[in-house]
């Protein structure tokens, strides 16, 4: 495996950073997750754009979108696979042990993992912990993931691959890693932005794609939604067969399996949209 780290190609073994880098002892860093297929990767633009929207809200200086573009294309040709997770990783670089941010510039890190194609059905459970939608760091990408650390290894104790957070006022929000579309009589919702949820590429796509509706929705939205979708970089859109103790067992229902073929058909035709 081939890693590129702070201008170069390195080896695994030798693809280091220091550990005094603020991404690893405060987690002051921002990152994206690429699908990649046969080495061209999805949507790199809208990812560069949402990298750059997440590095100014947390201060650090814009990336350099050519820099990143060279270092995408390095590790997509020194790393050939089917189908993999390409994770862009921007931190705020060597600086002292503690919340001061040093002066030495920002790290760059691009590697590429094999992944496997989701299933077209998964299960979910929620979480008593909640989002906070009026946090320092909400909307933003950061390597601040411990609480979806925690909330992920939850769902897979429960055989589910994903955890559903409320936000503080108790409204549907969003998973560890993915948004999430409901069915209510028979029209798609997902939650708005403002409810704490990360603005993902994939939902946002979906969105425009299909015509989904931004709603505030309380939590039991699940326990009455007809068909329920999550939607991330390297889910696509995935149906969602069980929440909690309901099963939906008529799984991808109509709507969702619409987006699953809208979407594969889109992204099929273009596979870096400009807008959203």
């Amino acid at each position: 495996m081939r890693i590129w780290v702070n201008g170069g190609l390195r080896d695994a073994d030798t693809a280091l950073v220091s550990v005094f880098d603020h991404g690893l002892t405060v987690g002051d860093g921002i990152f994206e997750t690429v699908k990649a297929t046969e080495g061209r990767p999805f949507a790199l633009t809208l990812h560069l754009e949402r990298l750059t929207r997440s590095a100014r809200g947390l201060g650090l200086p814009d990336p350099d979108h050519d820099e990143v573009r060279r270092a995408c294309e390095a590790v997509l040709e020194a790393n050939p696979m089917p189908f993999g997770r390409l994770r862009i990783t921007y931190t705020g670089g060597l600086s002292p042990l503690g919340s001061d941010r040093g002066d030495k510039g920002p790290t760059l890190v691009v590697a590429l993992a094999e992944a496997r194609r989701r299933p077209d059905t998964t299960a979910v459970i929620t979480v008593p912990w909640t989002r906070n939608e009026r946090g320092a760091l909400t909307g933003l990408k950061t390597t601040s993931y411990a609480e979806n650390v925690v909330a992920l290894a939850r769902a897979h104790e429960q055989g589910a691959s994903e955890a559903i957070f409320a936000n503080t006022v108790g409204q549907l929000c969003e998973g560890t890693g993915s948004n999430i579309f409901v069915v209510l009589d028979g029209q798609l919702y997902t939650p708005p932005v403002s409810s704490g949820c990360l603005a993902g590429i994939t939902r946002a796509l979906t969105a425009t794609w299909t015509g989904a509706l931004e709603a505030d929705l309380p939590m039991d939205a699940l326990d009455r939604a007809e068909e329920i979708f999550l939607t991330s970089s390297t889910r696509d859109v995935q149906a969602v067969h069980r929440v909690d103790g309901r099963e939906l067992t008529s799984a991808p229902g109509p709507l969702t399996a619409k987006a699953m073929r809208i979407f594969d058909e889109h992204s099929a035709a273009d596979p870096d949209p400009r807008s959203m």
